[in-house]
């Protein structure tokens, strides 16, 4: 009988290269444990994002290529997500309550960056994160209305804001706080002022992910994030017409000049689906966020179609991943979800926590 040895396994398993990380396993460090007794192979494999709708897919491919070792008898597959706090900005720490910030962002307005944020937000809470959204928009907060929530949040002290619950999401926004057609006639520096105190001032619970809606553009309050805001990463959302990505690079140029890592290209309303006759086209052109993407050299997390159910849904308060789970459209999303978790978690890690608070006292 031929003995199992470890760097047969590990060989096999580095045959493998997930789709997420780009990579094998055993080089994303994914591996946590690998035990051989006689015929009997059981593997660990701890993911640094989540990826519970991809678990079995994993550990039916892996199954399958241990299966094909001489000697091998029973295989045991063990998968487990575990996500950490990743690096950020020089000079700032993680936020209590949040181990990584996502800004969500576009160049220019009406390429359906809220849209996008809400349904990515929902597909990181089903693969089995725990979520938040913070609606950055002062000037037009929609994510009240995407989230179907019509509330005031709760102030147990006076002082800090309890998050508004829905569809399992922890969110904050200025919407709550407003009535829904009043006007915020306000100058920059009250803007910021406000995002900072929604941001800071929120009692986020324990997330893995908090995700803000930024309004589009690269002023103030883009630049007060990006500088004051501990933030891990940042997703572009474009659409492949040629206006739209001229802005688009403008926003990916700002994130890289204050240091905020791009996590990738998400390319929306890609290609329009007739809902009478199922006919597509691609009416804003073809390929643009991808080439943008090759262009300066980040992920091109994946394309969205400009479909009506998205439109109808988020606007009664259901996104599409909620009201549609088995879709095409819901699948599209966590599977872009995936591949931005995923690349967070090939980033440096975040030690600051570690670091004790020094305190100088005259005694």
């Amino acid at each position: 009988m031929t003995a199992i040895t470890h760097a047969a396994v590990e060989t096999a398993l580095k045959g493998y290269i997930d789709p997420y990380l780009e990579q094998d396993l055993i080089a994303a460090k994914c591996l946590k444990r690998l035990h051989i007794e006689g015929d009997r192979v059981a593997v660990e494999i701890e993911l640094g994002f989540p990826a519970s709708g991809y678990q079995e897919t994993l550990a039916a491919a892996l199954r399958e290529r241990l299966a094909g070792l001489p000697g091998v008898g029973e295989i045991s597959i063990q998968l487990d997500s575990k996500i950490i706090a990743h690096e950020v900005q020089k000079g700032l720490k993680p936020l209590p309550g949040v181990k990584n910030i996502i800004a969500v962002a576009s160049g220019k307005g009406g390429v359906g960056k809220s849209t996008t944020a809400v349904n990515l937000a929902l597909a990181l809470s089903i693969e089995g994160a725990t979520v938040g959204l913070l609606d950055a928009d002062i000037y037009g907060p929609s994510q009240p209305r995407m989230l179907g929530v019509n509330q005031q949040p709760e102030s147990p002290d006076g002082k800090s804001l309890l998050p508004v619950m829905s569809h399992g999401l922890q969110s904050m926004s200025i919407g709550y706080l407003i009535e829904e057609e009043t006007p915020m006639v306000w100058r920059g520096p009250m803007v910021t002022q406000a995002l900072e105190q929604l941001l800071r001032d929120t009692r986020w619970q324990d997330l893995d992910y908090l995700i803000i809606d930024l309004p589009p553009g690269t002023g103030d309050t883009q630049l007060t994030l990006s500088q004051k805001v501990p933030v891990s990463g940042a997703i572009i959302v474009t659409t492949p017409q040629d206006i739209a990505l001229l802005d688009a690079r403008k926003g990916l140029k700002m994130f890289e000049k204050v240091e905020v890592p791009v996590l990738g290209v998400v390319e929306n309303m890609s290609i329009h689906i007739c809902s009478n006759c199922g006919h597509e086209e691609h009416i804003f052109g073809t390929g643009g966020g991808s080439r943008m993407a090759a262009q300066h050299n980040v992920p091109f997390l994946g394309s969205l179609p400009l479909d009506i159910r998205i439109r109808e849904e988020t606007d009664s308060g259901r996104p599409t991943v909620i009201a549609e789970p088995e879709s095409r459209i819901a699948g599209l999303y966590r599977e872009i979800a995936r591949r931005a978790g995923a690349r967070l978690s090939l980033q440096a890690k975040n030690y600051s926590h570690k670091f004790p608070s020094i305190v100088i006292q005259n005694t």
